[in-house]
């Protein structure tokens, strides 16, 4: 199948809609916190808080949101006031005396818990460089390029965070080169800095020579020092759905570089290989681990279906199709997005539940909880639509 311009022009219209009415209604304003700012993000499925507590990634993925909507969408001040609520909440509270970030704090702020790797940095970097374009903020612009530093010196130099396991059996995983490719396209794309064009070539770099396994057309999700398959449970492990967000993210880098071909290539079969193996061919969906050679997994939540895998396909099968034209994407699309809109969606209370047993019954009602908040499916609305304008103005 492919897609006609009515039907990509039908499309934007509706992730458009999802987004402006659907989904960020659902969390806006009410979950601004009046009292210690910041957001609170743990909520049913009619959007009611069930815990006051506050997750740092959130805070920052929330920040980023708002501002974004304010740079790209309409120039809300309720938007703007929203994500200036997160950075101060976040400068406040969430920076330890070492200069690292906690993962999860009280609603007032105070730590409870701080984890060993520096997403909630990576998160505060793409909150700081989104608000300081919207607001101007020079400030904070200067302070989101320091903490891209520090990031950079954390995925970069051994031993500097304490490591989670012994030296025994060392290994390293997609997701830091991942995280980090990301953080800088979002910092190139608001405020700029010089050491992102360099630093997301040498990531990329990292991906395709050691967790890319075209013989036997693979992502692996973790993977030894040299690159080599750890035959161990952990180590055979893949995450389909988290290697596929890799994928759209070497597109997107494809794009912004005039649409290099060699990049191009990499995407899709990244998005190829992991759709063949993570597209579940009796229920649909994508499910959520699976081992490279075929044995048994061993997390017991391996078959379910989460949410956020099924925004990240979304994506990468729509930016594959628009820059490739290869139908297939077309046709993975529509698959994708049928079974998650169909799915996932709560058509009477707004957003998306998060999880789902094999069969696409809802297995848990919460919409928000420490890893689950406005992040995957607002960006994938807003990007997709941000995708779909451009192509349909370039061939108009």
């Amino acid at each position: 199948m492919s897609y006609s311009k009515t039907d990509l022009s039908n499309l934007k219209e509706f992730y458009q809609n999802q987004l402006l009415n659907n989904t960020i209604p659902f969390w806006f304003p009410h979950s601004v916190d009046p009292i210690h700012g910041g957001y609170l993000l743990m909520r049913d499925q009619k959007g009611d808080l069930i815990d006051d507590d506050k997750s740092v990634w959130f805070q920052g993925r929330t920040s980023w949101l708002l501002s974004t909507l304010y740079n790209t969408v309409e120039q809300k001040q309720e938007w703007l006031d929203g994500a200036k609520s997160g950075i101060d909440f976040m400068n406040k509270h969430c920076f330890d005396t070492d200069g690292r970030m906690f993962f999860h704090v009280t609603r007032d702020g105070s730590p409870i818990r701080k984890r060993r790797y520096y997403f909630s940095e990576t998160f505060a970097v793409i909150a700081m460089s989104a608000y300081a374009k919207a607001s101007g903020d020079k400030a904070i612009a200067d302070q989101a390029r320091r903490l891209f530093g520090e990031c950079i010196k954390y995925s970069s130099i051994p031993g500097l965070l304490e490591p989670k396991y012994t030296n025994v059996r060392p290994s390293k995983g997609i997701g830091a080169p991942m995280i980090m490719i990301n953080t800088a396209q979002q910092l190139r794309e608001t405020i700029g800095d010089p050491r992102c064009d360099e630093w997301i070539t040498k990531w990329i770099a990292e991906i395709e020579n050691d967790f890319v396994k075209h013989d036997i057309k693979c992502v692996m999700e973790q993977v030894a020092p040299d690159g080599s398959i750890i035959d161990h449970i952990d180590g055979r492990t893949l995450n389909p759905g988290h290697a596929i967000e890799g994928a759209w993210f070497i597109l997107h880098e494809a794009k912004y570089r005039n649409n290099d071909p060699h990049l191009i290539e990499l995407g899709c079969k990244m998005l190829d290989y992991m759709w063949e193996r993570g597209w579940d061919k009796e229920h649909g969906g994508i499910l959520y681990f699976c081992d490279v050679y075929g044995q048994p997994v061993q997390e017991y939540w391996q078959d379910m279906k989460f949410w956020w895998p099924h925004n990240e396909v979304i994506i990468a099968t729509l930016l594959a199709y628009t820059m490739t034209g290869d139908e297939k994407y077309a046709k993975w699309h529509k698959m994708i997005h049928d079974y998650s809109y169909n799915k996932f969606h709560d058509k009477e209370n707004g957003e998306w539940f998060g999880y789902l047993h094999r069969d696409g019954s809802v297995a848990q009602t919460a919409k928000g909880n420490l890893y689950k908040g406005p992040f995957h499916l607002p960006r994938q609305e807003w990007y997709c639509t941000q995708i779909l304008n451009e192509y349909l103005e370039k061939n108009n």
